[in-house]
């Protein structure tokens, strides 16, 4: 869909005292106060932690569509940028646990190289953390390099470590 950009939510460590979907919740309206249009939110999707064998508690992940105009790419990903910060997100080391983690996983169709981001997310299509919510709000959505939608890309994927556990809508709307 044109004038949307698709963005990944990710958490599996508190923060002050909320986690889970509450967190989650919480950074849809985090979205809201930097002006960004909140359109449609997924549920909240329970993954095994990444990569297998790391011992870190599991992910709750969800993905909402935001309105884009007037907005490029890298100012969205400022925006995320300033409130995995608020959220206490430390960069350590790849892979490490997180209060919160936002990627701007796809925008407007576009392909590419856009300062520090690449859109699509260079590895969405390998992720059921992505996929699965995003195929929840968008399962038409075509990835512009593979030519194929978020469910295709999702039903090529194995099916284990992905289960939906809760709603995200109180945070949407």
């Amino acid at each position: 869909m044109h004038n949307t950009a698709y963005i990944a939510m990710g958490t599996n460590m508190p923060f002050l005292g909320v986690s889970g979907a509450a967190l989650l919740r919480q950074a849809v309206t985090a979205l809201r106060a930097e002006g960004l249009a909140v359109q449609a939110a997924s549920g909240v999707w329970q993954t095994d932690a990444w990569p297998p064998g790391s011992k870190q508690p599991d992910y709750y992940n969800a993905v909402v569509s935001v309105g884009t105009v007037g907005l490029s790419p890298q100012a969205i990903y400022q925006k995320l940028r300033a409130i995995e910060t608020a959220f206490g997100r430390v960069r350590r080391e790849q892979w490490a646990a997180r209060t919160l983690d936002l990627d701007l996983v796809a925008m407007n169709g576009l392909a590419g190289a856009f300062g520090e981001l690449t859109v699509p997310h260079a590895r969405m299509h390998e992720r059921s953390f992505v996929l699965a919510p995003l195929a929840e709000i968008a399962p038409e959505w075509r990835h512009p390099h593979l030519g194929k939608t978020a469910a295709e890309l999702l039903e090529a994927l194995p099916g284990n470590g992905y289960r939906r556990v809760d709603d995200l809508a109180a945070g949407a709307g």
